[in-house]
């Protein structure tokens, strides 16, 4: 009599070496998490291979002391077994703007030459501006003129900032700003107002970056302006750029106060024309307890407005922590100043800040296609 075939017995077979192969997997699994190459490992020192150390900074001299003190800072606190570890969420850096990360002295700052040419060349304003515009205006071509920057022209430039682009939205405003942005340089060939800014500097930010640092800009220039200059330039969101401030209101407000009015959806954001507060020495450190809600480890500036943001940073900190200021010692690339830099080497020495050389640190400034006219 002829056996029956035992049906089952294939898929006993089968479920045998399915469970084998789980076996295997869950072993293999378990070995890399051991060694630390599961996916939920701590991002230490792997981050800083993001970037190899010889390309990161190639903009700087090899004795630049920025290029030396940064990587022996990030390679201590980006190892998980050094005393100097800073985790991740902890890695913040604070920037100025104008003469840290791009030009300062074509003739002036960006938001002075943007309030200049509205007041004063703008074909569709110029004949609005008020006389306190023209006024502020005036003084502002001096200062384009002398290089010396006059007592209380922040206050008057941020007050006239506020009224002449007032009942712009925040679109409109954007955009006024990046088309000037698009404007030529005054002192420099193949460069716009859009491009000057220092590619070793923005190499920095590339090298924080790579590591896990949360890069903020804390700028004297207006917010709104800061973002139209520096957007598609660094990559950061726009709530990592923090500048002066002036009012937004509704546009069906008008004159009714904003504790009294509610929002409706016929209207927009637009420019409210009052100058609120000149983000500068210790505004900045407001700002940034206020906005970022953290001490940061790293500072980067060029002048006293930044000392009191550096000096926030690298003073009764949990973290080790680094301040940078560059002094404006070139000459030939660069619209210099030999005194100014002079002033700012004695404050680094002073008060503890690293100083950095755009004369001797820095390879290129804006590029080799870009020269001094």
């Amino acid at each position: 009599m002829e056996k029956k075939k035992n049906s089952a017995t294939p898929w006993k077979i089968i479920s045998a070496v399915l469970a084998v192969a789980l076996i295997a997997v869950s072993c293999t699994w378990a070995f890399t998490a051991n060694n630390g190459t599961s996916a939920k490992s701590e991002p230490t020192s792997s981050a800083s291979s993001k970037v190899a150390e010889a390309d990161a900074l190639s903009l700087w001299t090899k004795d630049a002391k920025l290029k030396t003190e940064l990587t022996d800072y990030m390679k201590a606190i980006t190892d998980s077994n050094s005393k100097d570890f800073i985790p991740v969420e902890n890695r913040i850096a604070v920037f100025d703007m104008d003469g840290t990360l791009c030009c300062e002295t074509d003739p002036g700052y960006f938001d002075h030459k943007l309030l200049y040419h509205r007041v004063m060349e703008d074909p569709d304003y110029k004949d609005k501006a008020s006389k306190e515009e023209k006024e502020t205006a005036k003084i502002i071509e001096g200062y384009f003129k002398t290089g010396e920057y006059p007592e209380g022209l922040d206050i008057k430039h941020g007050t006239a900032v506020a009224t002449a682009f007032k009942g712009m939205t925040i679109d409109e405003f954007d955009k006024y700003v990046k088309a000037y942005r698009d404007e030529p340089m005054e002192s420099y060939n193949n460069m716009t107002n859009g491009e000057a800014f220092y590619k070793p500097m923005l190499q920095v930010i590339d090298y924080l970056q790579a590591n896990d640092f949360k890069v903020y800009i804390v700028s004297g220039t207006d917010r709104l302006i800061t973002r139209g200059l520096v957007d598609g330039v660094i990559d950061i969101p726009l709530a990592q750029m923090i500048g002066s401030d002036e009012s937004l209101v509704a546009s069906n407000q008008g004159d009714e106060d904003s504790l009294n009015y509610t929002f409706t959806k016929d209207d927009k954001v637009i420019t409210g024309g009052q100058f609120l507060i000149k983000n500068l020495k210790m505004n900045k450190v407001s700002v940034i307890e206020q906005e970022i809600g953290e001490q940061p480890v790293l500072s980067f500036g060029n002048s006293s407005g930044d000392g009191a943001m550096a000096n926030f940073v690298i003073n009764n900190n949990k973290y080790k922590t680094g301040a940078f200021m560059l002094c404006c010692d070139d000459l030939e690339r660069e619209n210099g100043n030999t005194e100014k830099a002079d002033k700012m080497y004695a404050l680094c020495e002073e008060n503890g800040w690293t100083p950095v050389s755009m004369k001797n640190d820095w390879t290129t400034i804006y590029g080799d296609d870009v020269t001094k006219k």
